[in-house]
């Protein structure tokens, strides 16, 4: 058995939903048993609309919609979990990763690997979005011990089965491509072609980029602790030597870290889930959904106010 499921993650990308769709159709054309999988990720725009028109033409597409902006991995979630094929591709409606590409992440994948990652050749992206993203990996493998794929981009090929089992992982904040080292995947990295954006507008800001690091940084490490003591040593020598500031600022860092470890474990409690589905042309899990799968009831009519209906009041009253 073979087959792909090309996994689009949408959010406020209109312009480019007709356009996604028929480029990757293009570029994958002679894949017998493809299907499209679109993920409308809480737009405000026109995005489900257009999403709807394209699944009305087109029996290989298939799409969630999300009940509010969950987010990217949220998406990438819903997507493994919902895909019909054994193979499914990750690609940004936005085109940057040409889906000619795809066939480069598919003969590797040939070779043995569970998932191929592409790595993004002359990114064509704004310098503080390039040096912000290489940062938060190089942060994450030098400083905090985190096995992240050099260059690993959310532009990869998977084995359906895998991804599930990533999407299934209990991690407060997920993030794939540092959980495919995690779980022991097989994987490879390959060079691919990047584009400028050609329609609509990025969504990268430099705050989410941010809380996204300390994220990854503090879901799937332990090493910040082994800080905290060597600066609660220090900060103690600090004070013995008369060097007060020095120690109270140190302090002061330990308990912002033990605190952020804090605030991890008790959102880690709440029961929460990834995603919720409002719409959709597939069947969905119950738990998806905000109502359990028992749909909308109509709400009771208000009774009028006439002959025909007071007289029964008034005996009940009586």
């Amino acid at each position: 058995m073979t087959g792909l499921t090309v996994i689009v993650p949408c959010y406020n990308e209109g312009a480019q939903v007709e356009e996604a769709h028929r480029a990757i159709g293009e570029a994958l054309q002679d894949v017998s048993d493809l299907e499209f999988l679109f993920i409308d990720d809480g737009s405000t725009d026109d995005t489900l609309t257009r999403i709807r028109k394209v699944a009305a033409d087109d029996r290989r597409v298939t799409y969630l919609s999300f009940t509010r902006n969950f987010g990217l991995e949220a998406a990438h979630a819903a997507g493994a979990r919902y895909a019909a094929k054994p193979w499914c591709v990750q690609i940004d409606a936005d085109l940057q990763a040409p889906p000619e590409e795809i066939r480069k992440l598919l003969a590797k994948a040939a070779e043995g690997y569970d998932v191929v990652f592409g790595i993004r050749e002359d990114r064509d992206d704004p310098f503080i979005r390039r040096i912000g993203s290489n940062g938060m990996h190089w942060a994450a493998r030098r400083l905090f011990g985190i096995d992240v794929p050099r260059g690993a981009s959310s532009f990869r090929v998977i084995r359906t089965s895998v991804a599930r089992t990533i999407a299934d992982l209990r991690f407060g904040t997920p993030y794939f491509i540092a959980a495919v080292p995690l779980v022991g995947a097989r994987y490879a990295l390959v060079p691919t072609e990047h584009r400028p954006r050609t329609a609509g507008e990025s969504k990268f800001r430099v705050t989410r980029l941010i809380g996204y690091s300390f994220e990854l940084f503090f879901s799937y490490s332990w090493r910040p602790f082994l800080y905290v003591y060597l600066a609660a040593v220090v900060g103690a020598l600090a004070a013995l030597v008369g060097l007060g500031s020095v120690g109270t600022a140190l302090t002061l860092a330990c308990v912002a870290v033990l605190a952020r470890y804090v605030h991890r474990f008790m959102r880690d409690q709440q029961p929460s889930r990834l995603f919720y589905v409002r719409e959709a042309n597939v069947e969905l899990r119950h738990e998806d959904t905000i109502d359990g799968g028992t749909g909308r009831p109509a709400p009771p009519v208000a009774l009028q106010d006439d002959e025909t209906a007071r007289p029964a009041l008034r005996e009940v009253a009586s």
